[in-house]
């Protein structure tokens, strides 16, 4: 009996020990689920992808110079990709940077249809933003209104094709390798990597006092890291135009921007070649419409003085005056520049300690902004159909229009206007409602041969914990995109929403309506505010639209979706010569040396070694995720490693024909065109003593498309 009792009493014992184990393991569970629910643990996913478009023959986006025609690459750009959901993947939001001028219409719907292709709803115009760094050194053509295609020859399919396939694989790739992880935010000063460009605008806004800086100063970096805390990827936003590589130049580049993201890159991915490591770094755009990189300042090409303040002319001439930037050539600024985003975002990284936690949420919409009716002081005002000004045509200091336009132009030029007018002659209305714009062209109301300027744009919030992204769909000045995020925090706050929210603008995103500056700086009428295209209000607005998705937001509420823009894909002209058929020089092959490397000299750091070979036409195959050149290093064993390609940024690959354009196209009909293709490899100190080659690689266009290589002599190199 007294054993029974014994065996009764540890048994109770072991069954109040399980139910303690039992409860412990409950009440474990609901913490790691709340914690969960929380936001505080996402999945992350990152991709990135090649986007490199042609890389000759097509004119330059961005400088809307007539000649700037590309004619090799510095370095290559990329998309890159982030998504990030929620711990029960329910809820997800996509951030694309793109190493191109800017998001455009006609690449966001195509982007969506064919995700839309792949993966159902999961991904749409909702929930992906799609935002451009504005390098002005990648070809153009990649729109749907006429505006932004002229001084491409139309519409150049290739562009728009490579940029939206990149796009979406790298979406792909980071939704095929989502996995849990932690987000940190942290924000400091970048002091010497901008200035105002059109600072006598700027000091007309009453509220200039409120504020240090006459630019935005300030970065923000979003950390990743997954669950075991390893380095996954980041994010930067600030406020600087990728115009360091000005309108002279003929090379494909990811400016300043692009630069930085390559140097975090080679950073956290030792060894990796150019978009082949784990590690993707952004850099991307924010309201950057008057800021620029060449800081040293306005003046005069002639005499060296300062430029007029105001008109930025020098002797009422606007093309003599321009700002350099702080390096020896527009390659050593677009490094200086580079290297001190990269450097702050680095620190930034490092210390970034602040953890995200929360909600994802999306608002979109999709908005007629051509008559917007907005109250300012109590009294009714509206947007206006798109419009530009005389100054839009005498461009910036960091490049200049022709015809001798200048900024500050309130008056108009009677000659010029009466061209601008043949096209359309705006109404008395249309004029009274950009005033004080004088119109040049009154675009929302030419449609020859198809309209010239968006009328229907769309506006985006994304929220991830308490960061959240106001997507732009153009170039906010950096008092508008103050104003901006002012608002959208407020209304936030306002409505219940956390007190220490990170609001940061992602520029150019979606597509582009051009500028947005405040009231005040557009009655000067630089080149921003003329460029601001549905007159004084617009920043009215939009700080009266995004205002409602972000009380919706904070309200769990839904938005409208809004009129859908049309689609004018089908409609598309281009005049985009077509590719003369390739040949070598009777005697050579494709790929045979022209000009070798010096091979009785040896190599040394800052050293240029250069070779020419003979070549097909680059735009027969754009190498996507592959290169048009190698530099490599010979091993103890005789094998041969590749140490940089047409990505990395000590190379350059230019390409030209052997003959005139007019003699080509008479040798086309006689057999072809014959082209030499110069590669450049610049030593960096990361080497090491050896032997060197370097290889072309390409395709030549005769018959068919056949592929081929080149190799130069091996070569010393001693540090």
């Amino acid at each position: 009996h007294l054993r029974h009792v014994q065996i009764t009493i540890l048994t109770t014992i072991a069954m109040k020990v399980l139910l303690s184990f039992a409860v412990l393991l409950i009440l474990l569970s609901a913490v790691v689920s709340v914690k969960s629910d929380d936001g505080s643990t996402y999945y992350i996913g990152t991709g990135i992808y090649d986007i490199t478009g042609p890389a000759v023959e097509v004119e330059m986006m961005g400088y809307a110079m007539p000649g700037q025609i590309n004619n090799g690459i510095h370095f290559r750009q990329r998309s890159r990709a982030y998504i990030i959901a929620d711990s029960k993947k329910k809820t997800r939001v996509v951030f694309v940077n793109i190493d191109a001028c800017m998001a455009t219409q006609a690449m966001k719907m195509e982007v969506v249809r064919k995700l839309k292709a792949k993966y159902g709803g999961l991904y749409t115009d909702d929930n992906v933003c799609i935002s451009g760094i504005h390098t002005h050194s990648g070809p153009a053509g990649y729109f749907q209104y006429v505006l932004y295609e002229v001084m491409s020859k139309g519409f150049v399919k290739s562009t728009l094709d490579v940029l939206v396939d990149g796009i979406v694989e790298s979406i792909s790739r980071a939704h095929d390798n989502m996995k849990e992880g932690k987000l940190y935010v942290n924000s400091g000063e970048l002091l010497d990597a901008s200035f105002n460009r059109s600072p006598t605008a700027y000091l007309l806004n009453p509220e200039r006092g409120n504020y240090k800086h006459d630019t935005d100063k300030e970065m923000t970096v979003l950390k990743m890291v997954d669950k075991e805390g390893k380095d996954v990827g980041m994010i930067s936003w600030f406020a600087v135009h990728c115009t360091s590589m000005n309108r002279t130049n003929g090379l494909i580049s990811g400016d300043n921007k692009g630069y930085a993201s390559y140097l975090m890159e080679q950073d956290k991915n030792p060894g990796s070649l150019p978009g082949q490591g784990k590690f993707i770094a952004a850099f991307g755009q924010s309201n950057e419409g008057d800021v620029s990189p060449n800081i040293l300042g306005p003046r005069c090409s002639d005499t060296g003085k300062q430029c007029d303040a105001i008109s930025s002319t020098c002797n009422g001439q606007n093309e003599k005056c321009y700002s350099p930037g702080p390096g020896k050539d527009m390659f050593d600024s677009t490094r200086i520049i580079g290297e001190r985003q990269y450097m702050k975002a680095k620190e930034l990284y490092k210390d970034a300690k602040t953890p995200i936690s929360g909600d994802i949420q999306f608002r979109h919409s999709f908005v007629d902004y051509s008559n917007i009716t907005v109250t300012v002081n109590g009294s009714k005002k509206h947007t206006c159909s798109p419009a530009m000004g005389d100054s839009f045509a005498a461009g910036t200091i960091d490049g200049t229009g022709a015809f001798n336009f200048r900024q500050n132009d309130t008056t108009g030029n009677e000659f010029w206007d009466f061209v601008g007018h043949i096209l359309h002659n705006p109404t008395k209305e249309q004029k009274e409602c950009h005033h004080p714009k004088p119109i040049l062209l009154d675009t929302g109301s030419i449609d020859i041969p198809y309209p010239w300027q968006p009328k229907i744009i769309p506006i985006q919030l994304l929220r991830v914990g308490q960061l959240v992204i106001i997507a732009v769909p153009g170039e906010f000045t950096t008092m508008s995109g103050r104003f901006l995020r002012d608002a959208v925090q407020k209304k936030l706050t306002d409505n219940g929403f956390t007190k220490d929210a990170v609001v940061v603008i992602a520029g150019l995103a979606n597509t582009y309506s051009d500028y947005i500056t405040t009231y005040h700086e557009y009655q000067q009428q630089r080149y921003e505010a003329a460029s601001t295209i549905f007159g004084p209000y617009t920043l009215d607005a939009h700080i009266q639209e995004y205002s409602k998705l972000a009380e919706a937001m904070a309200k769990n509420q839904s938005v409208p979706a809004g009129p859908y823009p049309p689609n004018y894909l089908d409609r598309q002209i281009s005049f985009e010569l077509g590719i003369l058929k390739d040949a070598a020089p009777r005697g050579k092959k494709f790929g045979d040396v022209n000009v070798d490397v010096d091979t009785k000299r040896t190599y040394t750091v800052n050293d240029t070694v250069k070779v020419e070979f003979w070549a097909g036409n680059p735009r027969s195959d754009l190498m996507t995720e592959k290169t048009f050149l190698t530099v490599e290093k010979k091993s103890s064993s005789g094998h041969w490693e590749v140490l940089f390609n047409d990505g990395s940024w000590e190379t350059k690959f230019h390409w030209k024909y052997s003959h005139s354009e007019v003699i080509c196209i008479i040798e086309e009909i006689i057999g072809g065109c014959t082209s030499i293709a110069t590669i450049e490899w610049t030593i960096p100190s990361t080497v090491s003593d050896g032997t060197y080659r370097i290889q072309h690689f390409g395709n030549y266009h005769n018959g068919g498309t056949n592929s081929y290589n080149g190799t130069s002599s091996e070569f010393q190199v001693k540090i």
